[in-house]
């Protein structure tokens, strides 16, 4: 047991003070996430002033500050509270016996650069395409994700607005990806991550943004703009689930762009029963609704 508990406060604490020398630029710039996700922020953001989709849109939307908060929240204050739990996982899966041997699938380190962060990227980011299209067909899981989809206006900070439960459910089956390439990242993985918030955020944009004939190939705002459409289908519980890529969609036929124009109600049926503050949201899916709906 002591050894879990070292573990657990040693990753706890390391992870803590890597975000503090980050914030005090103590860290290489390229792995500063801080600094960065500030900096893509600012400059989608930016981009979002100059070139609004929905000009009606105002540049402080809906819940514009709220998001903000996610985006710390999600990326950092939560990520430092769980990192020991991750740590004694993976300490209990050595005990156990179970190998990262046993489930590779590619040697990462035995390729060229270019090919080892394309694999990287292009595994992850189907291991979260189908996690994504887990949290919507299994009412347990969308209890949470919901909380995602309760945006009523798009912006870029809408990309971190998610219930905690996911990070719970995303980062496990991120690292079977990795997994199977052989419990790898790339010496240079830093790139995939940067440009997956880059995408992520220009997603939830209010841009009008299409990327020309790699809309089959990567995720944009237009296609994801449906993703959070109030009415979608009938008889579907989503569609365009890319993350980003949209490639995924395309080849399983989970896609729908039915118009181009932006002007569509946002959110589900029943959003209206979800707490407007980040407390209510933050125990949304655990209290029964009459708490929630207090908050």
């Amino acid at each position: 047991m002591e050894k879990y508990v070292d573990a657990f406060l040693h990753s706890f604490l390391g992870t803590l003070e890597w975000t503090w020398k980050s914030i005090i630029l103590e860290v290489p710039w390229y792995t500063n996430f801080f600094w960065g996700i500030i900096g893509i922020s600012l400059l989608v953001w930016l981009l979002e002033i100059l070139f609004p989709w929905r000009k009606e849109q105002s540049i402080f939307r809906k819940d514009f500050w709220l998001d903000a908060f996610y985006i710390f929240f999600n990326f950092f204050i939560f990520s430092i509270a769980i990192s020991g739990f991750y740590k004694v996982l993976e300490l209990i899966f050595i005990d156990l016996g179970i190998s990262i041997k046993d489930l590779t699938v590619f040697h990462l380190n035995t390729l060229p650069l270019w090919a080892q962060l394309l694999i990287f990227f292009v595994v992850l980011d189907f291991v979260q395409w189908f996690t994504h299209i887990l949290l919507h067909k299994f009412s347990f899981l969308w209890r949470f994700h919901k909380i995602h989809h309760s945006v009523k206006e798009m912006g870029f900070a809408a990309h971190m607005r998610y219930h905690w439960m996911e990070n719970i459910l995303y980062k496990p089956l991120k690292t079977f990806g990795i997994m199977l390439l052989g419990g790898f990242e790339p010496e240079q993985a830093y790139i995939v991550h940067f440009a997956a918030i880059s995408i992520g955020h220009l997603n939830h944009a209010n841009l009008k943004l299409t990327w020309g004939p790699l809309k089959y190939v990567l995720n944009n705002p237009v296609m994801h703009l449906y993703h959070h459409a109030y009415t979608l289908p009938e008889g579907k519980y989503g569609v365009n689930f890319g993350i980003s890529l949209s490639i995924w969609d395309y080849l399983f036929k989970s896609n729908y762009i039915p118009e181009d124009s932006g002007s569509i109600p946002l959110g589900f049926k029943g959003d209206e029963n979800i707490p407007k503050g980040f407390l209510g949201q933050f125990l949304y899916g655990f209290l029964k609704r009459k708490n929630l709906e207090k908050e």
